[in-house]
């Protein structure tokens, strides 16, 4: 049986050959139509780990599927956003390999070890999605007032890269315990 928050993962993934379509259609409309898939997506992120808790609908198959639903719709949007110049390549490479790396470590780990998401990674991927909205969003906006969402989006990429990389090595520091524990 399919659940709610599984149907809202699938959604999500499914969402991401539609913002990178519409991420190189003319502007402006098209900028709202990518910050709507991009909204969309991030809210259904929100929504399917709510919906699975207050359901009890959690599910082995939603706990695989929802973060490569998260990296799918981030990494696409920053690859995007950095090939047009809107994003800072450094920003965008540092937040992939930190997902790069955290994914690999909860993958080597799995069935010996679990990593619980922690509250700041929860933070750092709300101030993630913030940031993409609002740079996604700017093309809306020609000349000058662009520039404050852009500014913003650019403040709070930077504060998900040091987020990000706060949070993995707290989620090393977690694995090295858990594992001298387990011997």
């Amino acid at each position: 049986m399919t659940t709610l928050p599984n149907l809202l993962t699938f959604g999500r993934i499914a969402l991401v050959p539609a913002l990178v379509g519409t991420f190189y259609l003319s502007q402006p409309a098209a900028a709202w139509t990518t910050f709507g898939i991009f909204a969309a997506a991030a809210l259904s992120d929100f929504l399917d780990g709510y919906l699975a808790r207050a359901l009890d609908q959690g599910s082995a198959l939603g706990r695989v599927l929802d973060p490569i639903a998260d990296k799918l719709i981030v990494a696409a949007a920053l690859v995007m956003l950095a090939v047009e110049g809107r994003a800072a390549v450094f920003a965008v490479v540092a937040i992939l390999c930190r997902e790069l790396l955290v994914s690999g470590l909860r993958e080597g780990l799995a069935g010996r070890l679990t990593l619980p998401v922690s509250r700041l990674a929860k933070l750092k991927t709300a101030g993630q999605m913030l940031a993409l909205a609002l740079l996604l969003v700017t093309p809306a906006f020609p000349g000058a007032p662009a520039q404050p969402l852009e500014t913003a989006g650019a403040a709070l990429l930077w504060l998900a890269v040091a987020l990000s990389w706060i949070t993995a090595l707290g989620y090393l520091r977690a694995a090295r315990r858990g594992m001298a524990r387990a011997g």
